[in-house]
């Protein structure tokens, strides 16, 4: 019987855009939709996309092979959202394949430096509406 490689699947989320990671054994790749995350644009975002790995130290995930999927939303959403997904990831890793003290010391390093690294921000655009120019602003109101 042939032994199964070791993976995780997790997902981040910010306003319409949604990323998938895998997490699985391998030499510390980590590639979003195919490309080695280092070319992402805009390049000053780039390094968001490294937060969780630099939070934590670079040495527990160099058997880590992460690739990403990401789709909808704007570049910054999609930013964030793999940094979420990044962050579960590591912390589903550890607890199901480290232990879970490991995995406890992660969730307060992430939590205690942004919390939105393992909760999904909820806010969404709120919807235009008839009689104005937006969600809010209403026309005008003159009398001559």
């Amino acid at each position: 019987m042939e032994q199964h490689k070791k993976r995780v699947q997790t997902f981040g989320r910010k306003k319409t855009a949604l990323a998938v990671a895998f997490l699985s054994e391998g030499t510390g790749v980590i590639k979003v939709n195919g490309k080695p995350w280092d070319l992402i644009e805009p390049k000053v975002l780039a390094w968001k996309i490294y937060e969780p790995i630099a939070l934590v130290g670079a040495d527990k995930f160099t058997n880590l092979d992460i690739r990403v999927r990401v789709r909808g939303g704007g570049k910054v959403a999609q930013i964030y959202a793999i940094r979420q997904a990044m962050a579960r990831g590591a912390v589903a890793w550890y607890q199901k394949y480290v232990d879970e003290a490991s995995k406890r010391e992660l969730k307060e390093i992430y939590t205690g430096y942004d919390r939105f690294l393992l909760v999904a921000d909820p806010r969404q655009k709120e919807a235009k509406k008839f009689g104005g120019h937006g969600a809010r602003a209403r026309k005008r109101k003159s009398y001559r």
